[in-house]
């Protein structure tokens, strides 16, 4: 029996769409632990995808792996006024354990900074071991107050990198390399265009020097941030002394970054590709990219040919080394397999019958159009493998395409205020002022999410004052 529900339409609740979607392609589910998931199967063998290029990525640059303690001693944090004043509200703290009262308290990892900084200081000591390049896969922690699956819970995984460089200009270079890996990462992997730049300063990381930021733009127009990159300065290295001898014998604090990528993507991926009928998967993430689905009656010798052509068909599928695939042996019926799998995105759905094979050829059905031809088996590997490129793009294009329609320039504030109600992000200038930057999310619950690189020489009257001469903002109301 099929115990799905019927998807909300996105045009109806937004919201309600999206845990839809989690719940109908099987991608996690609400765990008793308030603000917490259980990450399905499915839904983590994208995240497997997503950590497999990610850090093959990462080691192509020479970052190592690494891991560090669950466990923060509570001093640690307050090393760094900045970032414990930034942390403060989100974090979860062990007073107790073994039955007794801890001697001092321990911080539930909400990123790890200073237990690896103080760690460092013993790896660093010469400028032989710059730069040192670190990256770990983890859980953190942080106490949110409206958690929503993927894009914000309690408990969420991620990857954290952090090194140590001889000069600012290194440390810097190093920050901006990694968010065009992020960008690249995201754009040609995942599908979902993204807006690059600088977060203002009251936006920007806890205890960063700088923030610099990939932005992308959900289907309702808000603004999801996707993946940061942080130049520290030496603001933890101060705090941690972190020292090395450099080629003229004389001691400097080292020059720092930080970035990370989380759990938070999946989201970005369902609120980007999907629609009314389920989840859409771009080929390169998706967990399975072609199913063939059998399609056959109660006639026990018509079953054994058709299972035996299905297997034949995955057995050519697989030899190109090329796909990822799966039979659905399943003892549901024909119609709910397609719907199974179409809820859960999969690129390419094979329907293999009797008569399909007398006619050698079959149809096959892609999940981003909605659409099915007929294609001879002649051709149908070579169909396959081409389908992966040209989804891949498509779904892409199209996102690139829905983004230059959501994020739209505003001229003066009441047009700003009315591009935003009606779903949008929006291009604005801002004189660089904090208390202007506050009005705004006050008023229009609006942040700044970043100053765009492909915007920095575009300078123009600011919202609120009219002062000439301000950078242009992406602007959004953001998850």
């Amino acid at each position: 029996m099929d115990k799905s529900k019927k998807i909300t339409q996105r045009t109806e609740d937004f919201s309600e769409w999206y845990q839809d979607i989690i719940e109908e392609a099987g991608l996690a589910e609400h765990s008793v632990v308030r603000g917490s998931m259980v990450i399905k199967p499915y839904g983590y063998a994208i995240w497997e995808n997503i950590q497999k290029e990610l850090d093959s990525r990462f080691k192509d640059l020479g970052v190592e792996n690494a891991y560090f303690p669950l466990f923060i001693p509570e001093s640690f944090l307050k090393k760094e006024a900045e970032h414990v004043e930034g942390f403060s509200p989100e974090l979860a703290v062990v007073t107790i354990a073994g039955g007794k009262p801890l001697a001092e308290n321990l911080v539930v990892r909400p990123t790890s900074e200073t237990i690896i900084y103080d760690t460092f200081k013993n790896w660093v000591s010469s400028h032989r071991d710059l730069p040192l390049l670190i990256n770990q896969w983890a859980n953190v922690v942080r106490w949110e107050m409206r958690p929503r699956m993927f894009l914000r819970t309690t408990e969420f995984l991620w990857q954290e990198g952090h090194t140590a460089h001889a000069t600012a200009e290194e440390a810097d270079e190093f920050s901006l390399k990694i968010l065009e890996l992020y960008k690249n990462f995201t754009e040609e992997f995942m599908a979902i265009p993204v807006i690059e730049g600088i977060k203002s300063e009251s936006e920007k990381f806890a205890g960063a020097y700088k923030t610099y930021t990939i932005e992308t733009i959900a289907q309702d127009g808000k603004a999801i941030q996707y993946a940061t990159s942080h130049n520290l300065g030496q603001n933890f290295a101060k705090a941690f002394n972190i020292k090395f001898s450099n080629k003229n014998s004389q001691e400097e604090f080292v020059h720092q970054t930080s970035w990370g990528l989380s759990t938070r993507s999946i989201g970005a991926l369902i609120m980007s590709h999907s629609d009314d009928n389920g989840l859409v998967l771009p080929p390169k993430i998706a967990p399975i990219q072609v199913v063939i689905i059998p399609f056959v009656g109660g006639n026990k010798e018509l079953a054994e040919r058709v299972n035996a052509k299905c297997q034949e068909i995955k057995s050519r599928l697989d030899q190109t080394g090329l796909l990822r695939v799966k039979i659905d042996n399943s003892d549901k019926n024909f119609g709910e397999k397609n719907y199974y799998w179409e809820k859960r995105g999969v690129p390419l759905r094979i329907e293999v019958g009797p008569k399909d094979i007398d006619k050698n050829s079959f149809i096959v059905s892609r999940r981003d159009l909605l659409q099915k031809q007929e294609v001879s088996e002649d051709t149908l590997v070579e169909f396959c493998v081409s389908m992966m490129t040209e989804i891949q793009l498509f779904l892409f294009h199209q996102a690139q395409n829905r983004v230059a329609k959501q994020v739209v320039k505003a001229e003066n504030y009441e047009e700003f205020k009315k591009l935003l109600e009606e779903g949008n992000a929006v291009y604005a200038f801002w004189d660089g002022d904090p208390k202007v930057e506050e009005r705004i999310k006050e008023e229009t619950k609006a942040t700044i999410r970043c100053l765009p690189f492909k915007k920095q020489n575009e300078v123009g009257n600011s919202l609120l004052t009219n002062k000439d001469g301000s950078r242009m903002c992406l602007f959004a109301k953001s998850y």
